[in-house]
């Protein structure tokens, strides 16, 4: 009888290469995270040139003995998902990569208890039990680091307040206090070698608060900035962040989906607890298909709205007839609409592209039939979840499940939508209240220069970035038939999502079927027929 080997050296890569920081990041931002996961309110770090170790303890729950010994246990956890922003202590996992040996010490009521733990070879980890050293003093749980290479930038005072400042921003605005009051009812302090990271905001120029409230609650469900330099930015501050329980999860201007004209110079931070219910695994991403995909479109439609109004009123929005890629785009996504429509039933996957407009969409193109009535209240229920407006077991109206969706592609400005007059100032959210309109799908086509991609396009999000770089798009301007370019390029990007690499080759035809059978029908009609599965789709 043969056993399964595991080589937990790959392993630990892997999980490495998972995360777009460096390494070093990685363990201190994910330290942080777990330690903030087990209630902490202090998190101290404290570094030793002359042994090569740091020390981080926090104030925590600490740990039983039980826990502990499940700890070392690679993605073992016992934590409930969406309640969380830790990813299974990987942190300390990934620190066996560079330290000689991680001592663990842990106090739970009458329980204390340490182990040492390092990585013998490509398949060994040995860990043992060992005196507790004393580093926590009443609760809670410390980590001592001892460093492979005494250079290691995680032995450097500044490069950790730099890290942490960059990952958990939030917790040092005072401006999301009462946002985050609710989860970290006490605040979050943070030390580095006995001196206290003092809180500060720093200004970049010209700021405008954002505030985006859910389910027509009055307190706002994510609360945030946008700001405007005269000068440009520096790369880690462009685009905008989107965090949770005060950790950053991505920053930039492609999950947002909206492009100011000078993206360098623009920056901001919106935070939205509800939004840790819809984490991928490893805590460095959103799931953005089934209830939980949308309830993270819903928060996304309603910030790229809030976005989308400031930049306008900066007078920082893209123009819409800037150029003739809009021209060209414009009839091609309404045509779009529809193609998703037809298809939508054959390829189901096309649903995680559905937006909500303004008006209020009422289905969901997740199936037929009573099908089609379960999709509606799991998109229900997932929002009302995330925003916490609904409670447990109760059910939830059609009506909740109204973000809000200007329909406007990114880069244009919305439509402000109705504001509640009792409540406070800020945007609102559409309450879907007046003439219901047909669902609208935000699939938006937007333009790059990519010389050495071969490729014709590609799919961020909900927007398909043509590459106007490649030989055939010129060809096509040249010939006057960008919109038939345009269509492939957008059926070539989305095969991938729709369906398997084997099938792909019948998606794109099925959808330039579909795209070709829109000449001359009325808008609004549905084809007669459903079209024929693919082969291997039944």
């Amino acid at each position: 009888m043969g056993e399964t080997r595991v080589d937990l050296y790959h392993l630990l890569e892997d999980l490495r290469d998972a995360y777009p920081g460096s390494l070093e990041e990685t363990i201190l931002t994910e330290i942080v995270a777990n330690s903030l996961d087990s209630g902490a309110d202090r998190i101290a770090f404290t570094t030793d040139g002359a042994t090569a170790t740091l020390t981080v303890t926090d104030n925590g729950r600490g740990m039983q003995r039980r826990d502990l010994a499940r700890y070392h246990d690679i993605a073992a956890s016992s934590k409930t998902r969406g309640e969380g922003i830790g990813f299974a202590g990987v942190g300390i996992k990934l620190a066996l990569l560079l330290c000689e040996e991680v001592v663990t010490e842990t106090r739970r009521g009458k329980t204390h208890v340490a182990t040492r733990w390092h990585l013998a070879s490509r398949h060994r980890a040995p860990w043992k039990w060992i005196e507790p050293p004393d580093a926590v003093a009443e609760r809670g749980t410390a980590v001592r680091l001892r460093q492979a290479n005494a250079l290691s930038p995680l032995l450097d005072a500044g490069f950790i307040e730099t890290a942490v400042r960059r990952h958990f921003e939030p917790l040092f605005d005072a401006r999301f206090d009462e946002l985050l009051a609710t989860h970290y009812p006490r605040g979050v302090t943070f030390s580095v070698n006995g001196t206290a990271l003092v809180r500060r905001v720093d200004a970049a120029g010209e700021e405008a608060p954002i505030a985006i409230r859910l389910a027509h609650k009055r307190k706002p469900s994510a609360l945030g900035y946008l700001a405007r330099s005269p000068y440009p930015l520096p790369e880690d501050r462009r685009g905008v962040a989107v965090s949770t329980y005060g950790k950053i999860i991505k920053r930039g201007w492609d999950w947002l989906g909206v492009t100011p004209q000078t993206p360098e110079r623009c920056g901001g931070l919106i935070e939205a607890p509800g939004l840790a219910s819809t984490l991928t695994l490893n805590k460095a991403d959103f799931i953005r298909t089934g209830p939980r995909g949308a309830a993270y479109l819903a928060y996304r439609k309603a910030a790229q709205e809030a976005v989308t109004q400031q930049l306008a009123a900066w007078g920082d929005a893209r123009d819409a007839d800037e150029s003739a890629h809009r021209r060209v785009a414009r009839p091609v996504e309404r045509d779009l609409e529809r193609v998703l429509v037809d298809l939508a039933a054959d390829f189901p996957l096309l649903a995680a592209l559905v937006e909500r407009r303004t008006g209020g969409q009422r289905k969901l193109p997740m199936g037929s039939g009573a099908g089609e009535t379960e999709a509606r209240g799991l998109v229900a229920a997932a929002i009302a979840k995330a925003s916490g407006s609904a409670e447990p077991g109760s059910p939830v109206p059609p009506e909740t499940t109204d973000a809000g969706d200007s329909g406007s592609p990114p880069g244009e400005s919305a439509p402000p939508p109705a504001v509640d007059r009792d409540s406070p100032p800020g945007p609102l959210l559409p309450d879907g209240r007046g003439p219901r309109r047909p669902g609208r799908y935000g699939l938006a086509i937007q333009f790059e220069s990519r010389p050495d991609d071969i490729e014709l396009g590609r799919l961020i999000e909900s927007t398909v970035w043509v590459n106007e770089a490649h030989p055939a798009y010129r060809r096509a301007v040249e010939s006057r038939s960008e919109g038939y370019h345009v269509a492939l390029a957008v059926a070539l990007a989305l095969a991938p999502l729709a369906v398997t690499p084997p099938e792909e080759h019948g998606f794109v035809t099925s959808f330039l079927a579909a795209w070709g059978e829109l000449l001359g029908r009325p808008p609004g009609s549905r084809r007669r027929a459903p079209r024929p599965v693919p082969p291997g789709r039944r």
